[in-house]
């Protein structure tokens, strides 16, 4: 597989970049990241981008793409993190909630709900994971209770990021019982500001909330199941792996050492007998799990995605991203953990930004006990 990018790839690569580098771009991204107790939404660049088909770029033009490739979408995460751009809405619409769509949905579903996320104008969400059913979804208690030729869905939801700014969310919900472990969850496309839901928040440490959201009675119909009636756990399966690159784990990884570097640079540690062959070592793991994000990109463009592959790229990229977190906060010192609002932080606070998002890199898309059991057992058969 040729890793290098063709001259369409670094053309358009360019054009984001040129984008993104225009100064009220970079003076939103900044205010975005500077207001105090206010996380990130939808932001005007998102619809800069999304008017010009980029932010859902590999999506078919009637929905909002421009029949891009997947290695121009992978271009466009890793553009859009290394400038600083908060992500995690684009990731939630566009790499999980609209792929979603796009394999299993409707064509009214896809009418309805992909262009408006493609043109940066509205977000989706999740809502698979519950106090009790985490990485284990077989667990979940969310019921889907027939009420004609539809359903009302009880139940709660946590660790839900972004259902409060959200238009409607990916909804998995137990239609049925079964002896089978994953049989008899569906998916379904909610709509979040309705009556029958309550999204509460969920505080933690990162920048970006959690929701603690309820679902009291909402009514779905059969126009709002995703896939098939209880074959959600197919469809989230496949998803999932699907999305598991880890572009968007290196990209952070790759911003979080340029800046360490530079800092480095300043202040001698590049020279230090101890910390020089460090930063040298960590550069090596980043660049390592770059290239090996982007085999997945180039396996899953040339239509076979490898499982194990995927897993591979998740987990290295993520506790890759951690670890430049960890050395970030190791070379800085107390002063490290000083926020992006204190003038005397080093880094401008991105060293204790990245500390406190780091550790979440390795439980979303799958924790990283879980890509470990899936490499040892379906890549090298050690669990069978």
């Amino acid at each position: 597989m040729d890793l290098q990018e063709t001259p369409q790839e670094s053309a358009f690569r360019a054009e984001i970049c040129a984008l993104l580098c225009q100064e009220e771009v970079r003076a939103e991204t900044a205010a975005a990241r500077a207001r105090r107790g206010e996380e990130p939404g939808l932001l005007d660049v998102y619809r800069r981008l999304g008017e010009r088909g980029y932010l859902a770029v590999n999506w078919p033009r009637e929905h909002g793409g421009l029949d891009g490739t997947l290695q121009q979408k992978a271009i466009l995460t890793e553009e859009l993190i290394g400038h600083g751009v908060p992500d995690i809405v684009h990731t939630l619409s566009i790499d999980i909630v609209g792929l979603a769509l796009l394999l299993y949905g409707t064509g009214s579903q896809k009418k309805r709900l992909l262009p408006k996320i493609a043109r940066g104008e509205g977000a989706a969400s999740i809502l698979f994971s519950e106090p009790g059913a985490g990485s284990d979804l077989a667990a979940l208690e969310t019921r889907a209770e027939r009420d004609g030729d539809g359903w009302r869905l009880y139940g709660r939801k946590i660790y839900s990021m972004k259902s409060h700014l959200a238009d409607f969310a990916l909804c998995a919900a137990r239609t049925s019982t079964s002896d089978v472990k994953y049989h008899g969850i569906t998916l379904f496309a909610v709509p979040l500001k309705t009556p029958g839901v309550l999204v509460d928040p969920l505080w933690n440490l990162g920048d970006e909330r959690f929701g603690d959201v309820t679902l009291a009675g909402l009514r779905v119909t059969a126009d709002d199941v995703v896939g098939e009636v209880d074959g959600g756990w197919e469809v989230i399966n496949h998803v999932l792996g699907l999305e598991r690159t880890g572009i968007e784990f290196e990209a952070k990884a790759t911003r979080w050492l340029d800046v360490l570097l530079r800092h480095a640079a300043d202040t001698g540690l590049l020279e230090h007998p101890v910390h020089g062959p460090r930063l040298v070592e960590l550069e090596a793991w980043v660049r390592a799990a770059r290239l090996l994000s982007w085999r997945s990109v180039g396996e899953l463009a040339e239509g076979r995605s490898d499982e194990v592959h995927n897993a591979m790229a998740k987990l290295l990229t993520s506790e890759v991203s951690k670890e430049v977190a960890h050395t970030a906060l190791d070379l800085t010192g107390l002063p490290g953990t000083l926020d992006r609002h204190d003038g005397r932080a080093p880094l401008d606070g991105s060293g204790e930004a990245s500390y406190r998002e780091a550790v979440g890199l390795t439980l979303a898309s799958g924790t990283s006990e879980v890509m470990l059991a899936l490499i040892a057992s379906a890549g090298l058969g050690l669990l069978a």
